[in-house]
């Protein structure tokens, strides 16, 4: 379970930061921990010796089979919303459970997450941007919302903006983990850009990326932060501590979109990640322009 949660280091942007109140960073943990316990038995990243296989009722040798891993996960979802039987067998789940009851938290999102895993196990590319943005739905979109559903803050335009905001930040972590992506035998970058860029699936194999690719990602960049523009008026509706927070999102992508502009666009050899001092001065800039409301 710590293991799980320790990743949240490795976003982007900050996932429950300590100037939140202690019931949000409670919920936004377990939140966390659940979307990345999804994503950690979609990619095969779970911890070796089957023992998250065990606490979700299956063998040891299932942790191999990701869709069974999947319909066991869901079937614990729905312990922890009382549609099935008994406590939630997971830890990462049974601490779920108090968060959702508290809030009246609702099984579409969580159900999202688990598709969108489902998908990355029959679906390696895709064809167009439009299809991309439709993974994202299910991939990133669900936690913005939970974001909103856990700070009571939800409105159809703030989750109207939040989608832009989720997909976008879904798109910069496309871009930055091209390499990693194809090493699992995923591309999400859209097949017409592609070939709009000319760019072959080969050519992202290699160690460095030569001028085609770099103009592909240059525009995906482009992309993703005409998304994260709508964060501004996002963050501008709210006040306080979550004012603080989702410029932390909106903020986090951007400096992961500068991190890539200044590595001239060339991910294939690694992600490039924001400093801290970067992070800080994007989320600073994004909390001098979004506009106040009310």
């Amino acid at each position: 379970m710590s293991a799980t949660l320790d990743k949240a280091t490795a976003e982007n942007f900050p996932v429950a930061p300590v100037f939140l109140p202690r019931a949000w960073r409670d919920g936004l943990t377990a939140v966390y921990g659940y979307a990345r316990l999804v994503d950690d038995i979609g990619d095969g990243d779970l911890a070796p010796g089957g023992h998250d296989a065990v606490l979700l009722g299956l063998d040891p040798a299932a942790v191999d089979d990701r869709l069974a891993m999947l319909d066991a996960l869901e079937a614990d979802l729905m312990r922890v919303f009382g549609a099935v039987s008994g406590p939630p067998r997971h830890p990462l789940l049974l601490a779920l459970q108090p968060v959702v009851r508290a809030h009246g938290l609702t099984p579409e999102p969580f159900l999202g997450l688990i598709e969108a895993n489902r998908q990355d196990q029959h679906v390696a590319r895709y064809g167009t941007y439009a299809d991309l943005v439709g993974y994202c739905e299910l991939s990133a979109n669900p936690v913005g919302r939970l974001v909103l559903s856990l700070t009571g803050t939800s409105t159809p335009e703030r989750i109207r903006r939040s989608d832009a905001v989720c997909t976008a930040l879904q798109i910069v972590e496309h871009i930055q983990d091209v390499a990693e992506d194809l090493g699992r035998d995923r591309i999400y970058l859209p097949a017409e850009d592609m070939r709009r860029f000319h760019v072959t699936e080969a050519e992202l194999a290699a160690p460095t990326a030569g001028a085609s690719v770099r103009a592909l990602i240059a525009f995906e960049s482009d992309r993703a932060r005409e998304l994260l523009n709508e964060g501004t008026l996002l963050v501008g509706s709210v006040h306080g501590r979550l004012r603080l927070l989702l410029a932390g999102f909106v903020g986090g992508g951007r400096a992961a979109l500068r991190a890539v502009t200044a590595a001239g666009f060339d991910v294939l050899p690694g992600p490039p990640k924001p400093t801290k001092s970067g992070l800080l001065r994007e989320v600073a800039a994004v909390l001098r322009t979004a506009p106040r409301k009310g």
